[in-house]
C-alpha cells in the first residue's frame, strides 16, 4: 500500500488519514462502517491495499485507547464493549479485520462495531 495516496475528495494522505482518524475520538466513537469506505472509495483500494488500511486504522484507534464497541440500544453513549477479539491491540485488530474478511469484507452496517474511549459517559469502564 502507498502510504502517500491521496484521498479523492480530500487531497490527504493515507498516512494522513490512519494518523488522525483516531483524533474524532475525543468527539464521538469511530464505526467500522467508516473506516471501510474511507479506504475503498476514498483511497480506490482494494484486496490486500484495503485490508492493510482497515488493520492500520483499527490498530490506531486501539493504541489511542479506544475498545471495540457495539451499541446497546439506548442513547448514543450506551455502548457494549466486545471483549472476545482478544487482549492486546495487535490481536485485537487482527481479529476484527480476520472478522470482516469472513464477513466478505462488505461495507459493514452503521449499527455494527465501532470504537469507542472509556468513559463513564459511554458506559466503558477505564
Amino acid at each position: 500500500m502507498k502510504m502517500d495516496a491521496r484521498h479523492k475528495l480530500y487531497g490527504h494522505t493515507i498516512a494522513e488519514h490512519v494518523r488522525t482518524v483516531p483524533d474524532e475520538l475525543s468527539v464521538d466513537a469511530v464505526g467500522l462502517w467508516q473506516i471501510v469506505p474511507a479506504g475503498r472509495d476514498g483511497f480506490g483500494l482494494s484486496g490486500g491495499d484495503l485490508t492493510e488500511f482497515v488493520y492500520r486504522c483499527v490498530l490506531a484507534l486501539l493504541e489511542r485507547g479506544a475498545k471495540p464497541v457495539v451499541g446497546g440500544g439506548g442513547t448514543k453513549y450506551d455502548w457494549i464493549l466486545q471483549s472476545q477479539y482478544g487482549d492486546a491491540n495487535e490481536e485485537v485488530a487482527n481479529s476484527i479485520v480476520d472478522e470482516w474478511l469472513a464477513n466478505g469484507a462488505v461495507d459493514p452496517d452503521p449499527g455494527g462495531l465501532w470504537f469507542a474511549l472509556p468513559s463513564p459517559y459511554v458506559g466503558l469502564e477505564k
